[in-house]
């Protein structure tokens, strides 16, 4: 199959899967509104559950996924499928040990954890974000194993169980948060239950695709195998750079817990809007370009490595790009459909909107770094994202505090600063790259960037001028508030792919004719 079409299939099956997987966690995340709007014991919940959720991105889908998937893939290709299962089998035993011992000291140390992300918290506050934190540590086991699952799975082409994997996780959830919210002396306890019964589903749903392949987890005793070591070499530097990255994070809900009530879930709320596109597009993306690429880089393919890379690059921006400006120009009227209803108010729609602002400013460059940073992963280089990624920190923590607290621009500056330590991100890996193998034409990748930014631009004026039809101060949903918003959707889509169509946009014509390959086959 030629690469573009693989990529583009593969793609598309990961993107379905995680717009149901977007689509279930706005419910969840819908549920938790209506039900604690956002208020000191969300801000709670959500310093809580982002510490057990970072270090889960930073044992398992960080550094172990991109360390591990280009050893594993390199034993795949060149030793055969009973080598490549024994370096799964070691990396799940050495990895099982570790995250038991992580959960324990996660529930011994919650005091000091919460101390060391909220140090604003105080009182009650406080000890409730100790009891959730202890009560979800262990989710860092369950989320962790699944992550490894879906590195074994995606090598192997088989993206469809890892990406509705997450689905599980969202469904499991919301169903513990309903059956348990009204019987809890402390209701919002029912939020942590759910994300351990969650993370076990998670884990738990991948297992039958794992044995249909050969690959089930078992425990090994030869823990000296030599991927070992290769992979452990690779993961040094890189879980140094996604400590780095997630260290922003920390700083972010650490500047918000100083901030008025409420900040941290505004802070949680628009980054989870901006997440919708950024899953659907960029990340799927990504999960399937490392195995793509790393199985180039073993094989020495150069020339489908750069087409891999430049035409992933193109896709993403094309997709994205509307997004960013329909996240903008619809940032009320999303808000207020998803979130104001029971305890979120019209307030917190109108400060959840102004930090969305901030976040999506900078969504091109989140989505730059999914793309580009796995090309790196792939030449099995983890210390120059690494160095970017420390850099892109500190700009992070300076401007994070000039425009939150110096500007007082609040939870809007902290988002800002995040775009802005983004773009910067981006742009160190982006030439980066370019000076190290020569890919990317930059008379004609901006030329490309003006077309889609005019495409864009436009269609968020035509989404705005829609959406002004209702005021959009009113909580729930109504038919008028559905259908003027769905009419805003629908007609900037039109006018963006219309424009992409006159502008003459590559990628718009490869989609088509791909789907209509699609339709004809069907």
């Amino acid at each position: 199959m030629d690469n573009k079409k693989e990529i583009t299939r593969s793609v598309g099956v990961v993107g379905v899967v995680t717009l149901i997987s977007r689509i279930t966690g706005y419910v969840r995340d819908m549920v938790i509104a209506y039900f604690f709007g956002a208020k000191a014991e969300t801000d709670a919940f959500y310093v809580a559950f982002r510490v057990p959720n970072l270090l889960r991105r930073l044992l398992a889908e960080g550094s172990l996924t991109v360390s591990f998937i280009p050893v594993f893939t390199e034993y795949l290709e060149k030793n055969g499928k009973e080598e490549a299962k024994r370096v799964s089998d070691v990396t799940f035993t050495l990895l099982f040990m570790v995250l038991i011992l992580v959960s324990i000291l996660g529930v011994l140390l919650s005091p000091f954890i919460i101390k060391l992300f909220a140090s604003g918290f105080k009182g009650e506050i406080f000890n409730l974000a100790v009891d959730l934190n202890r009560i979800m540590f262990p989710y860092i086991f369950f989320a962790s194993l699944a992550a490894l699952s879906m590195g074994i799975l995606n090598s192997l082409k088989r993206f469809f169980a890892p990406a509705f994997a997450q689905v599980a996780f969202n469904i499991g959830s919301i169903a513990v948060i309903f059956l348990l919210h009204q019987s809890l002396n402390i209701p919002i306890f029912s939020l942590a239950i759910g994300v351990i019964i969650g993370g076990f589903i998670q884990f738990a749903f991948q297992m039958p695709f794992l044995k249909s392949i050969g690959f089930l987890h078992s425990f090994s005793k030869n823990l000296r195998h030599p991927a070992v070591k290769k992979i452990a070499l690779l993961m040094a530097p890189q879980l140094f750079g996604v400590a780095v990255y997630n260290l922003n994070i920390l700083v972010s809900t650490q500047y918000g817990s100083h901030l008025p009530e409420g900040t941290v879930s505004y802070l949680y709320y628009s980054e989870r809007l901006m997440e919708f596109p950024l899953g659907i597009v960029a990340v799927s993306i990504a999960t399937v370009l490392l195995p793509n690429l790393s199985s180039q880089a073993a094989k020495g393919d150069t020339e489908k490595f750069r087409e891999s890379y430049s035409f992933a690059l193109r896709l993403m921006l094309f997709l994205i790009a509307p997004a960013l400006t329909g996240l903008i120009a619809l940032r009320v009227p999303i808000c207020n459909l998803l979130y104001q209803r029971g305890e979120f108010t019209y307030d917190a729609t109108l400060s959840t909107s102004q930090a969305l602002i901030g976040y999506t400013i900078g969504l091109w460059a989140v989505g730059g770094v999914r793309i580009t940073a796995p090309t790196f992963y792939a030449m099995q280089d983890t210390r120059t994202p690494v160095i970017f990624a420390f850099l892109a920190f500190i700009v992070n923590a300076v401007f994070g505090y000039i425009l939150g607290f110096t500007f007082e621009l609040k939870h809007t500056g902290l988002a800002l600063a995040s775009s802005i330590s983004s773009i910067f991100n981006f742009s160190l890996l982006f030439f980066a790259l370019n000076k190290r193998v020569g890919m990317i034409d930059m008379k004609n990748t901006l030329i490309y960037c003006l077309k889609i930014s005019v495409a864009s631009l436009t269609m968020g004026l035509t989404a705005w001028k829609i959406s002004t039809l209702f005021e959009w101060t009113q909580s729930g949903i109504s038919i008028e508030k559905i259908g003027i918003f769905l009419a805003s959707v629908v007609g900037a889509a039109a006018v963006y792919f219309g424009l992409a169509k006159v502008l003459k946009v590559e990628e718009l014509g490869f989609l088509f004719s791909l789907i209509k390959r699609k339709s004809g086959r069907a």
